[in-house]
């Protein structure tokens, strides 16, 4: 601590050290210890004789408290928190399924297969029937198809968005079921 603490780029938003402008402060020792009401400058003063910075932990109370740990330490503790919270979480992806209005049974039960495996991973299908040419005439052939597939998943999924036509395209999105 010879000219003061090295500092992360990204903790910009932390009180801590000589940003601490309070005229009094409550002091928390390193060890837990409450050392009592006094300026900023003192708590800096004794965190700079221990080798240890000051981080104000709660700026809205009265005084603000303040404690002496090693900032170093504490910002790698909260990235490492950060990063095992990232791990845990699932990013859901939306994944596509595309028919046409005379896919053959077969055919529609593979396309089930593979829709059931996107829902039980947790992500959302699209379910598009494309119509080429004549087909446009006849699209209450593509909504049977669109039905019968979306009745096959109702098990595991439920319908987020209700199939509607875009362009040659009759879209629709399902979404897997809330476990308990």
């Amino acid at each position: 601590m010879k000219n003061g603490p090295q500092r992360p780029k990204n903790q910009d938003t932390d009180l801590i050290n000589e940003r601490i402008r309070f005229p009094q402060v409550l002091l928390i020792g390193a060890k837990g210890e409450q050392l009592g009401v006094m300026s900023s400058k003192e708590a800096y003063n004794i965190a700079v004789e221990q080798e240890l910075d000051i981080l104000c932990v709660a700026p809205n109370a009265n005084p603000p408290v303040c404690k002496i740990i090693n900032y170093g330490k504490y910002r790698f503790e909260q990235q490492k928190k950060a990063k095992e919270n990232k791990k845990k979480q699932h990013v859901v992806e939306i994944k596509e399924v595309q028919l046409t209005p005379q896919i053959g049974m077969h055919d529609l039960e593979t396309k089930v297969k593979a829709a059931r495996r996107f829902l039980e991973d947790g992500n959302k299908v699209k379910v598009g029937v494309r119509f080429r040419g004549r087909q446009m005439t006849h699209i209450e052939v593509g909504e049977e198809v669109m039905n019968k597939f979306i009745s096959l998943l109702e098990d595991v999924s439920t319908v987020e968005k209700t199939p509607s036509m875009d362009g040659k395209w009759l879209n629709g999105v399902i979404a897997p079921k809330k476990q308990k």
